[in-house]
């Protein structure tokens, strides 16, 4: 059996060497026909060169290069494509996750029997504003998805090679990972892991909003739907509120007409219409990427040995 570790790099340096050490140890409690594969993600550290020194090292390790920075989502499916192992472990390599788990993930997936073993945290780590935007993500995501994805999971997981060979039919440009691994089907069995904190994030708040409004528009429809049914009830509530008026009108007293209701109103209507016009141009944003058929990543050089 041939086990592929995939793990991408961004500001990664400082972890590579451990990280490298720890994944070691646990592959080899497995197997010791393996590939660690690298994803260079554009790092503006020298990530790329302390990747391509262990491979000095250790011929099994390759390093994928990427001309620039695709974002991590993209890398990690760029990894995935070039792996040729029977079973995949994907994981960061910032040491939130520990490498060892990999064989809590082997050890699940044989007990279970299943094709892909991914890890839930116990409590999700971060200060209380991270929780909450967490909570509300996945609150807003899975309200919003045809096809609902785990609570607090996590990149880490185990896969084998039919659901990867599933999983690399997907030829979309714009998508949410997390959702791409639920829409890929197969038998796939949680694992309740514990993640740790490197103190920082390179996802900084506005990448978190741009995160999760790419994640929503790129797995559901329902806000395109949900548009229509708001703008249908605003004009059920029109027309009532116009024949209600018209009878107070002609039948009660006669009303007098107001200013600053017309403005309150037409300013209502206008960010009503803008929202909308709004949510349908994500939408044609989207469809704009997907028609252009450009590749996810563009690799500058894949270093194999």
């Amino acid at each position: 059996m041939k086990l592929s570790v995939v793990t991408t790099m961004y500001h990664s340096r400082s972890y590579l060497h451990e990280f490298y050490n720890r994944i070691g140890s646990a592959i080899r409690t497995i197997t010791t026909d393996y590939e660690i594969i690298f994803v260079d993600d554009g790092s503006p550290d020298d990530s790329l060169g302390t990747a391509l020194q262990l491979q000095q090292q250790d011929a099994r390790i390759k390093v994928i290069e990427l001309s620039r920075n695709f974002g991590h989502h993209k890398a990690i499916m760029a990894g995935l494509r070039d792996c040729t192992g029977d079973l995949c472990f994907l994981i960061d390599c910032d040491l939130e996750e520990d490498p060892a788990l990999l064989v809590d993930f082997y050890e699940k997936m044989t007990e279970a029997n299943c094709d892909v073993v991914y890890g839930v945290q116990a409590t999700r780590k971060g200060k209380w504003d991270e929780r909450l935007f967490g909570y509300l993500f996945y609150k807003l995501f899975n309200y919003l998805a045809y096809n609902k994805i785990p609570t607090n999971v996590i990149m880490a997981r185990l896969m084998n090679r039919d659901y990867l060979r599933a999983l690399n039919e997907f030829d979309e440009k714009e998508f949410f990972l997390a959702s791409t691994f639920v829409n890929a089907g197969f038998n796939q069995a949680p694992l309740t892991v514990i993640k740790g904190s490197k103190g920082s994030s390179t996802y900084s708040f506005s990448k978190k909003i741009q995160l999760m409004v790419n994640a929503i528009v790129s797995a559901s429809n329902k806000p395109l739907v949900l548009v229509f049914y708001l703008g249908a009830f605003i004009c059920l509530c029109a027309t009532l509120g116009g024949m209600g008026v018209l009878y107070y009108h002609f039948f009660v007293e006669t009303m007098r007409t107001g200013w600053p209701s017309v403005i309150l109103s037409l300013w209502f209507l206008g960010g009503l219409i803008i929202l909308c016009i709004g949510i349908v141009g994500i939408y044609l944003s989207k469809i704009y990427s997907e028609t252009k058929k450009r590749p996810s990543v563009v690799i500058r050089k894949r270093h194999f040995k």
